[in-house]
């Protein structure tokens, strides 16, 4: 489900502007400086695990390497021999964020937000644990993906932004471009939702997708380059990410269908966990939030106890606010635009008030 407001016509806009140089970091390099510059928010909660200085050195391709044990929550992180972050690594995530090459996200039309970062995310073949990086499985996924340009979840993210260029595949389907929310709503319902939901990423494809359990998802014409809130999280993370998806919030493992069905699942780790829906449940350690991680909201009071909205973080933006990207009603699909309320998940605007859990995958 998306964020409720006052329809707007979708403007176009820029999708990815990748710079040579970038006045500020990414969330790797913020995560463990000893002093945050002005304008960025602090990252505590960072305390050393193991009781035995949690850190060990080896040899790597580029010199020594070091490996630190973090806590809340649990992760390794990767150091080059120059003391430089180079990944980040969750215990039981398959995400994983590598620094590499900067980028800026914007979109001039919709916000004055630009996200600058050196974050690449990443999916792993195995969720992470403890002593990982000795594995095999591990040694070769990293090197391959250590220095990759190739298109991580971020750049996935902004092919179906406003103005984002077609792209087909060799059987002329349209996987990525310029997407919609959902077809608008006729019945005129006072009230009502100004578009409907339930667009997944198959109905933007246009394609029949066969579920491991069996159930095959049929698009529906209406529906056609159309991704909700959650359709658009399962298109860039499951259909182009290849993270395991289901049928529906009920059915296997993997990733469920509704923003309601991800935030209550046992996939990944709950980095900030749900403890209710109502305003006294906002969470407050926002600070532990990484890029790459789904954050869930509660917008709708028609829905109950059903958390209605899900989305990414993307990073820091060059003013020190936390935004994430999501597919949105008021926007008529992905942005990380301000209609409908700015795309913020700290201070006390629209979707920071209303944020409710996150989790990383």
């Amino acid at each position: 489900m998306a964020g409720k407001g006052k329809k707007k016509s979708r403007p176009v806009v820029s999708g990815l502007v990748v710079l040579a140089l970038v006045g500020t970091s990414g969330y790797l390099t913020v995560e463990l400086r000893k002093q945050e510059p002005a304008g960025v928010t602090e990252v505590r909660n960072l305390g050393v695990l193991d009781g035995e200085g949690g850190s060990k050195s080896e040899s790597g391709d580029r010199g020594e390497v070091r490996w630190d044990r973090l806590e809340n929550p649990a992760r390794s992180v990767l150091r080059g021999a120059d003391g430089q972050i180079e990944g980040v690594f969750t215990d039981g995530a398959r995400l994983a964020t590598l620094t590499g090459p900067a980028r800026t996200f914007e979109e001039p039309s919709s916000t004055s937000s630009k996200v600058s970062t050196t974050d690449w995310v990443r999916l792993m073949p195995k969720p992470w644990k403890k002593g990982s990086e000795n594995s095999a499985w591990f040694k070769e996924w990293h090197a391959e993906n250590k220095a990759s340009k190739e298109a991580d979840l971020f750049a996935v993210a902004f092919q179906y932004v406003a103005g984002a260029p077609q792209k087909k595949d060799g059987q002329g389907v349209v996987y990525a471009g310029d997407a919609n929310f959902g077809p608008l709503n006729t019945t005129g319902a006072e009230g009502g939702d100004l578009r409907l939901e339930q667009s997944d990423f198959y109905d933007y494809l246009g394609t029949q997708y066969p579920f491991r359990d069996g159930v095959v998802g049929t698009p529906e014409a209406l529906r056609a380059k159309s991704l909700d809130c959650s359709g658009f999280i399962r298109m860039v993370l499951g259909f182009r990410t290849r993270y395991p998806l289901m049928s529906s919030d009920k059915s296997g493992d993997g990733l469920p269908r509704t923003a309601n069905g991800m935030a209550r699942s046992e996939q990944g780790v709950d980095v900030l966990p749900l403890t209710g829906v109502s305003a006294d449940d906002r969470p407050s350690a926002i600070d532990q939030l990484q890029p790459g991680d789904l954050v869930f909201f509660k917008l709708d009071g028609r829905t109950g106890e059903r958390l209605d909205h899900v989305g990414m973080v993307l990073g820091y933006d060059t003013e020190g606010h936390l935004i994430f990207v999501s597919s949105r009603e008021e926007v008529n699909g992905p942005t990380i635009g301000d209609v409908g309320g700015v795309s913020r998940l700290d201070g006390n605007g629209y979707y920071a008030k209303t944020l409710r859990s996150a989790k990383r995958l």
